[in-house]
């Protein structure tokens, strides 16, 4: 859960030399940081950047949870639906965020839309326009059998897809989904007429 709201703006490699100082520190319990003053705990978080924005935002939903459920297992006691309105309730806790504590902390099946799905989805369907988050997790829903394992894999797949070869400037050669995303044939098309253009 702590990893979910660290990794907002920053890697994850960053996250994990943040995690490691709080674990260093004795703060990875919800007791503990919400004890712990928003200083000490920014210092400690600081890799993870905003740290000083994060270090309020983690205090104050650990504090939460901890007033509402009395632990972390109290609160993912709750139904799926009701903890993830639950979780959005929370300042500094978005959709990603809110899934990505559902399907990993709480074990709950939930389809996880981060940036790497959603531009791996438009570059597959030839979409120009923005995919909304719901409108691309229903999608994953109404395809895919729920699944706690299979949820985590194909995230985990598309983060990996994402990383090596679905870049902001993709590396498309290598790519195993090449044969069926519309990604670079419309790029061979667009080259084509440039070059069409240059000849005329």
């Amino acid at each position: 859960m702590v990893g979910a709201i660290l990794t907002q703006q920053t890697s994850w490699g960053n996250v994990e030399k943040a995690i490691a100082n709080l674990k260093g520190a004795g703060l990875m319990g919800l007791g503990q940081i919400s004890s712990c003053s928003e200083r000490k705990l920014a210092g400690l978080i600081r890799p993870s950047g905003y740290y000083r924005q994060k270090a309020k935002r983690l205090r104050g939903i650990c504090r939460g949870i901890a007033a509402a459920y009395g632990t972390l297992e109290g609160m993912f006691r709750l139904e799926r639906g009701e903890l993830r309105r639950a979780l959005l309730g929370m300042k500094g806790i978005g959709n990603e965020t809110a899934d990505s504590i559902i399907l990993y902390a709480a074990e709950k099946p939930i389809f996880v839309i981060d940036a790497y799905t959603e531009r791996v989805m438009k570059r597959l369907s030839g979409r120009e326009s923005a995919i909304g988050y719901t409108e691309l997790q229903a999608y994953f829903t109404r395809n895919m059998a729920e699944d706690l394992d299979r949820y985590k894999e194909a995230h985990a797949q598309f983060v990996e897809l994402g990383k090596r070869y679905c870049r902001p400037v993709p590396l498309c050669g290598g790519c195993p989904l090449r044969k069926w995303c519309a990604y670079p044939k419309a790029a061979r098309a667009a080259r084509t007429a440039h070059l069409d253009d240059a000849k005329g």
